[in-house]
């Protein structure tokens, strides 16, 4: 007998700033999470599940429109043709309370109470899942602690939407312990919330699945959910199903040693396409980082669009639309010993001394955040937005941009004055 277990579905969820990338494949990004729905459902059906248990935050919010509800009661629908019954309980995204629309659902599907904990029989898989859904988005009880115990004679699954004990990123809701979860007894724990997948233990099975799709660049790999069997009244195996239609991948280019930008290029497109071969069918977005001190560093940054333009045109030209750059961002560093630079004393050195004196100043950061007070109030609000955002008031980021300065201009101003013999890059 198999099981299904998954969990942040975010159907129909908002991808932040898509619309700003040029190029981007909008439509297939959008449609990603229905899509990746209806893998799920034939996954179910392929594999002749005995159930499908849905972690939480199956819907992102209250629903735009009702078309939200209709695609998902469709797919329901799907597994009930199919026999395959569905447990859910709310997460916080789709809690009682966040939810005003809703569509009276096919009777295979059994969402938990809100009001307290349930349990819901299924003989003829001969299991029993417990559970609770979110009344509240801010759901800050130990719900878990709530559970009854296990029922004997049967398969025990506990279905909690949860932070556990808390992980980066994720707010607290619902929090719990593993000593919490093992003192009930079950067999299985099918948790949600966090979207990176995680086996948290085997004795019993507490599983984090991940979410379904990926939606940005910080939700990286394969995504999908987990197919558990049983034999002869235990867990025998929890496999991992990748089920998502768009891979995001976060690829770091090593330009070490690189003579010229053609050759980082090539790195970046033979990365780019290992990197879609691993992700068969799917669309591949990628955020690219270019790293490693290099001879083409001066090159790369005396022309960043241009830098940037040539990446994606081989993205292009080696996967056509199966490739997408989300992001390129450029951490090379120039081969100039720039500590023997900041020894001169010729007007480079002294720049050279000037910046590395900034960067390690915390009081000099701090005037050069409030110089830049006033453009920092006018950056646009994507500029600001997601993990590296703008953010002029921070010293890492200040301390970054410097770090810029310095591999940018230094290099091109020791090829112009000819000041440093052992500061030029390929010298």
């Amino acid at each position: 007998m198999k099981f299904v277990h998954a969990a942040d579905l975010h159907i129909d969820s908002q991808l932040r700033g898509l619309d700003r990338y040029e190029g981007a494949p909008s439509a297939r990004m959008r449609d990603a999470t229905r899509r990746a729905l209806e893998n799920l459902v034939g996954l179910c059906i392929e594999e002749k599940a005995a159930f499908l248990l849905l972690g939480g935050d199956v819907f992102d919010g209250s629903w735009k429109d009702f078309s939200t509800g209709l695609f998902f009661v469709s797919q329901m629908a799907k597994l009930k043709d199919a026999g395959v019954p569905v447990v859910i309980v709310r997460g916080n995204h789709d809690a009682a309370s966040a939810i005003t629309k809703s569509l009276r659902l096919p009777d295979n599907v059994r969402e938990l109470s809100a009001k307290k904990p349930e349990t819901i029989e299924l003989r003829d898989a001969g299991a029993c899942v417990h559970g609770q859904s979110f009344a509240q988005r801010a759901t800050t009880d130990d719900l878990a602690a709530r559970y009854p115990d296990a029922v004997s004679g049967v398969l025990n699954v506990g279905l909690l939407h949860t932070c556990l004990d808390g992980r980066e990123g994720h707010d607290p809701y619902a929090p719990t312990s593993l000593h919490t979860l093992r003192s009930k007894g079950y067999d299985y724990w099918a948790l949600g919330h966090v979207h990176a997948r995680e086996v948290l233990s085997t004795e019993p099975w507490i599983v984090f699945p991940g979410n379904l799709q990926g939606r940005h660049a910080r939700e990286i790999g394969p995504k999908g959910a987990s197919v558990v069997t049983v034999s002869d009244g235990a867990i025998a195996d929890v496999e991992h199903r990748p089920l998502d239609v768009v891979r995001w991948e976060h690829l770091v280019v090593d330009a070490a040693e690189a003579s010229d930008a053609i050759e980082v290029v090539d790195r970046a497109r033979a990365a780019l396409e290992a990197a879609s071969a691993g992700a068969p069918g799917r669309l591949l977005a990628a955020r690219v980082t270019v790293r490693g001190a290099t001879r083409a560093n001066a090159s790369i940054r005396a022309d960043l669009e241009r830098f940037d333009a040539e990446l994606r045109a081989a993205a292009t030209d080696g996967l056509g639309d199966g490739a997408w750059l989300e992001k390129v961002k450029i951490e090379t560093r120039s081969i100039v010993d720039l500590a023997r630079v900041r020894e001169e004393q010729g007007a480079v050195g002294h720049l050279a001394r000037r910046l590395a004196s900034i960067k390690d100043d915390p009081k000099e950061l701090a005037e050069l955040g409030a110089a830049l007070a006033e453009l920092d109030k006018k950056l646009p609000p994507e500029l600001r937005e997601g993990d590296d955002g703008l953010l002029l008031a921070d010293a890492a980021t200040l301390r970054a941009i410097v770090d810029d300065v310095e591999q940018t201009l230094l290099p091109r101003l020791l090829e112009g004055a000819g000041e440093s013999s052992a500061g030029r890059e390929g010298s």
